[in-house]
């Protein structure tokens, strides 16, 4: 049985070392034939480097760098492409997913399960990041009619099965966790640590989790267009009830000349409805046309032990 652990890397030099060597110790725990596989994703600093470094020493160890910063679900699918194993280990690289949990995650798998997804039971996160990620995931459970748990991300195994489900999957627009949940499968999740990030800082701030929001909303829900439906509905019910109050104050002579406010107000207010309603609509075009393009999810700049 071949084990894969596939981590996406970004700004993390400090740390990769530290990750690999804790990885090493766990996965031996489990089986002797297994692979390290580290996607680069364009970092700054001297992430590939050290990469190239250790992967000269140690053969289990595969290095993917990209030719640029494509994002971290597209690293993701660059490690899972050229997965071999079995069962696939997805982490991040930063050590907040601990690799002494691998063994509790397979474990589980004797049981029957395709999928065990890790569960952090204590965030070792800022009041502010926790906040935004609660928020983040409320709406998008909201949105995409998919119930997102706060406490699970990325870290989990999977069986190739799954993966290879995954990897077929060539849309433009990736994110790991709502995948797994499309493709179905037998899942489960389990409790474990979540460690304290003891280097830099997480690249995923207010903006870009909103970005990654939207994308994922357009990705795999049309539910914006339908509350744009009901929006418009009840406006247009509203309207009518309107001028019926309007046409019965007329006829009793109680209204001679209409109201310039009312007038200005329903210009805007509908007009803004209708903005709204294009640039959805035009998120929905934009988003096709960028599938349409078949351009390649993440170009591979260099690799080692392919």
């Amino acid at each position: 049985m071949k084990l894969s652990i596939v981590s996406p890397v970004y700004q993390a030099d400090k740390v990769i070392g530290e990750l690999v060597r804790r990885i090493h110790e766990s996965v031996q725990q489990i089986t002797p034939d297994y692979e390290i596989i580290l996607v680069e994703d364009g970092g700054l600093d001297n992430s590939w480097e050290e990469i190239a470094n250790i992967a000269s020493r140690e053969e289990k160890v595969k290095g993917i760098r990209l030719s640029r910063n494509f994002g971290q679900h597209y690293a993701i699918t660059a490690g899972l492409d050229h997965a071999r194993g079995e069962w696939i280990v997805v982490m991040d690289c930063d050590l907040q997913d601990l690799p002494e949990e691998i063994p509790k995650l397979f474990a589980k798998t004797a049981e029957g399960y395709e999928v065990v997804l890790a569960s952090r039971t204590r965030r070792r996160d800022s009041f502010v990041k926790k906040f935004f990620s609660r928020a983040f995931y409320k709406v998008l459970s909201y949105l995409t009619g998919y119930t997102h748990d706060e406490t699970i991300a990325n870290f989990g195994i999977y069986h190739r099965k799954v993966i290879d489900a995954v990897i077929s999957m060539r849309e433009s627009v990736r994110y790991f966790p709502t995948m797994i949940k499309w493709v179905g499968f037998n899942t489960t999740k389990v409790k474990v640590e979540h460690g304290r990030r003891t280097e830099g800082r997480s690249s995923y701030n207010f903006r870009s989790l909103f970005r990654l929001a939207i994308d994922i909303i357009l990705a795999f829900s049309d539910k914006p267009i339908r509350l744009l439906i009901k929006a418009g509905g009840i406006v247009s019910l509203g309207s009518i009830v309107v001028a019926m109050v309007y046409l019965y104050k007329w006829l009793k002579g109680d209204v001679i000349v209409l109201g310039y406010t009312s007038l200005i107000v329903s210009i805007w207010f509908l007009s803004g409805l209708i903005m709204a309603t294009l640039g959805v609509v035009g998120l929905y075009v934009g988003k096709t046309f960028e599938g349409v393009r078949q351009r390649p999810l993440y170009i591979v700049k260099e690799m080692i032990h392919d």
